[in-house]
């Protein structure tokens, strides 16, 4: 069913989960397209469209081909296991935040544990991922990575992770005819009543992509270690 997995953060069903939603116009908890609001002077359509196929979420695990020899329910079993020995991790609080010219919501003050918790999910769960096709590999260079970036691509698949791992819950695509500063502001009014006062990464979600390239919530493996 499924061309690639991902594990992502994503946040419990709620209003803050459902504002995004919204905003995006992809619930990929439910698998639906939702009707995305209307806000004067701001393309909310045209302006998340790039990110709207992932749904709301914030990466930890790069979408990956799963190995030759690995199956989806493997994979969901060992992300069990692993979360089962993981603690939930403090955030504090979320600002809006621009990122190379696009919106994101990013924590205030990253707790250590996070990167921590990222690289973790990155090596422990690697041995399901398929390695990177020539193609793969020619396109992620086409960003101009730098040389450790480049290695970590070759080496677990993904370029921006250990020491160039930044969380972030993207909200937008590049804001080329939009002044960045203007809808910066208008969405952290938009979104500042259904912001946590202080985010917890309580779970992992191991997510899936369908022919048509949209992403779809599959399960949510609480992290459980006290």
């Amino acid at each position: 069913m499924f061309q690639r997995y991902a594990i992502f953060y994503t946040p419990a069903a709620g209003p803050f989960a459902d504002f995004a939603a919204a905003w995006l116009g992809w619930n990929s908890a439910t698998g639906q397209a939702i009707v995305q609001p209307d806000i004067a002077d701001l393309d909310v359509e045209q302006i998340t469209a790039r990110p709207r196929k992932y749904g709301f979420h914030a990466t930890l695990k790069a979408p990956f081909h799963l190995a030759h020899t690995a199956t989806p329910d493997a994979l969901r079993d060992a992300l069990d296991k692993f979360a089962q020995n993981r603690s939930p991790v403090a955030m504090g609080a979320l600002h809006v935040s621009t990122i190379h010219g696009f919106l994101a919501l990013r924590p205030v003050n990253a707790p250590p544990a996070l990167p921590d918790l990222a690289a973790a999910v990155v090596t422990g769960l690697d041995s399901f991922r398929a390695s990177l096709s020539a193609d793969d590999i020619a396109r992620r260079r086409k960003s101009r990575l730098t040389p450790r970036q480049d290695q970590q691509m070759l080496d677990w698949g993904y370029p921006h992770i250990f020491d160039d791992f930044n969380f972030h819950m993207t909200l937008s695509g590049p804001l080329r005819r939009i002044p960045q500063e203007t809808a910066q502001s208008q969405l952290q009014s938009l979104i500042a009543p259904v912001l946590p006062a202080a985010l917890c990464i309580d779970a992992l979600t191991l997510m899936g992509e369908d022919r048509q390239g949209m992403f779809y919530q599959i399960h949510r493996a609480p992290l459980c270690k006290k």
